[in-house]
């Protein structure tokens, strides 16, 4: 089953072309500005490489096909920073406004509370407080004001607000409230997007009712993102699925992850991680990713990035919803390096290493240029750094291995040794050995794990829920089922579905015996493993 994988990141896209275990071909391009050419950029290059032709209607449309292997292609999976780089640099966001249902509790911290102010300045659409709500086991706070819903509705038409983000009091327990509300505003405001917590965060109201209102403010990005992925794909004549990878390491198809672009953050770093335990058949290691300006470190648990237990900030805002433990550090291929005192980023060329780095005929020292010098890699004219002294070269190299050092052991939880992979385009400063490390890995096509990872995605299904009076066995066995529902209502294959993650706590200041459990099941997407490849023509 032909798979096509790809990353769009700030600087570059790669993509990939994967069958069953094997790559069949790779390529780096440079991200474009309108998304779209990018892609279809890739696509290009990746059809020369693997021997293939793409073609597209004349009449531009975008409905030709591709032919040969082309045709067997059964998926195409792609990542991007896109969403989270909007945050961080306040770009692109529409106004939404927050309806919480929580009184006559909850009402002393508005929602945005504790935001930068560049950030809501540009996204605030008004705050609506009302009625309703939730206790941790399931009572009602009291009646749901409906009226007071519908008085907001209009009220946010006659601002022009067209997106909302929803959150109640304990929605993930009960999602009534957020269900009943979300009908309400469109009967009275039918062109308005929404947004409800109990389908994105976990319990802990103001984080769960940010990473809502960030995924309300994203909204329109993501579905003009998302049309650009499917008009460059069908312009390379490439019939098949579309689906975006999330911030767990899996994927849910396009019309879904429309609605829902909080879940593909940190789709990049997650997909490396994924790409380089495929790629070293290896699910318990440590993974370093060393881009052009930053270097991510994680864990690997059953071939999936551990998970983040407590609370992320995103662009300096509090969130609590599905996001991969990790550690960044200001050290890439493009980080700047001075001499002198020398000193390592964390100021980085970014995209403009081929004009700016000193093997490039530029006058900036990089890592990418002390990489050359040593010896680690061969790219662009290594005379041009013959000058660096050797002391300089020596000590720049140490440095770096002593930060990658530092940052794998902070991420780790024990003292046993584990297997490091190393992957990027910058996995050559990763040093050969490393104290609590048994082994280091650079894995093959490590330069493009990201889109190998994107490429072998497969659905979860995730349950984070307080339960009553039940054993622990029992307890588990009902939150499991719950999430091989969610999975398979995602389009998970049943048969492949497996249990990645467990975690129960509990709640000692509770009564009535509560227990908070988490638990996350993975498996195939049912179609490509119901659907054969296509003849050859």
């Amino acid at each position: 089953m032909k798979r096509i994988g790809i990353d769009v990141g700030g600087t570059n896209t790669d993509a990939v072309l994967v069958e069953g275990a094997t790559v069949l071909g790779a390529v780096k391009t440079a991200t474009t500005e309108d998304v779209t050419g990018g892609i279809r950029n890739a696509l290009r290059e990746l059809g020369a490489t693997v021997g293939l032709t793409m073609t597209s209607a004349s009449d531009g449309s975008g409905t030709g096909s591709g032919r040969g292997p082309m045709r067997e292609v059964a998926a195409v999976m792609i990542g991007t920073t896109h969403f989270v780089n909007a945050v961080v640099q306040r770009r692109y966001l529409n106004r939404a406004a927050a309806l919480r249902i929580c009184l006559p509790a909850s009402a002393s911290l508005p929602p945005m509370v504790d935001w930068p102010e560049d950030l809501a300045a540009v996204s605030n659409g008004g705050h609506y407080l009302v009625q309703g709500g939730h206790e941790y086991d399931g009572r009602p706070i009291a009646p749901l004001d409906e009226p007071a819903i519908a008085a907001a509705g209009r009220a946010m038409k006659a601002a022009g607000i067209t997106a909302v983000g929803i959150s109640a009091v304990f929605a993930p327990l009960t999602s009534a409230c957020e269900d009943r509300a979300a009908e309400i505003l469109r009967e009275v405001h039918p062109e308005l997007r929404i947004t409800r917590s109990a389908s994105l965060g976990r319990i802990g109201l103001l984080e769960r009712e940010n990473a809502t209102l960030l995924n309300a403010y994203l909204i329109d990005l993501s579905h003009r993102t998302i049309d650009a992925f499917e008009a460059a794909i069908a312009a390379s004549g490439i019939s098949a699925p579309l689906y975006i990878t999330q911030n767990d390491g899996t994927v849910v198809d396009a019309a879904t992850a429309r609605d829902q672009p909080v879940f593909s953050f940190a789709s990049g770093p997650t997909n490396s991680m994924r790409g380089a335990a495929f790629l070293a058949g290896i699910e318990e290691a440590m993974v370093v990713d060393t881009g052009g300006t930053t270097s991510d470190v994680g864990c690997l648990k059953s071939g999936y990035p551990r998970e983040a237990n407590n609370v992320v900030k995103v662009g300096g805002v509090r969130t609590l919803f599905r996001m991969p433990d990790l550690l960044s550090i200001g050290l890439g291929g493009c980080t700047i390096v001075q001499d002198y005192p020398l000193k390592i980023g964390p100021l980085s060329v970014g995209h403009r290493l081929t004009s700016e780095a000193l093997v490039f005929g530029g006058s900036t020292m990089t890592l990418t240029d002390i990489a050359v010098a040593a010896g680690l890699v061969e790219i662009g004219d290594k005379a041009r750094v013959a000058g660096l002294g050797a002391g300089l070269v020596n000590d720049t190299i140490a440095q770096v291995h002593l930060m990658l050092a530092e940052a794998v052991d902070r991420m780790k939880t024990d003292a046993s040794d584990l297997p490091l992979l190393a992957v990027g385009g910058g996995a050559m400063l990763t040093p050969e050995t490393m104290l609590g490390i048994s082994k280091v890995i650079r894995v093959p096509h490590h330069s493009v794990a990201n889109a190998v990872g994107a490429a072998m995605a497969q659905i979860s299904g995730e349950v984070d829920h307080i339960f009553r009076d039940m054993e622990r066995n029992d307890l588990l066995v009902l939150a499991e089922t719950m999430a091989r529902d969610r999975a398979i209502a995602g389009g998970a294959d049943p048969a492949s579905l497996k249990v990645v993650d467990v975690d129960s706590i509990p709640l000692a200041y509770m009564p009535g015996r509560a227990v908070r459990a988490r638990l996350r099941v993975v498996g195939d997407i049912a179609e490509l493993r119901a659907t054969p490849a296509s003849p050859a023509s």
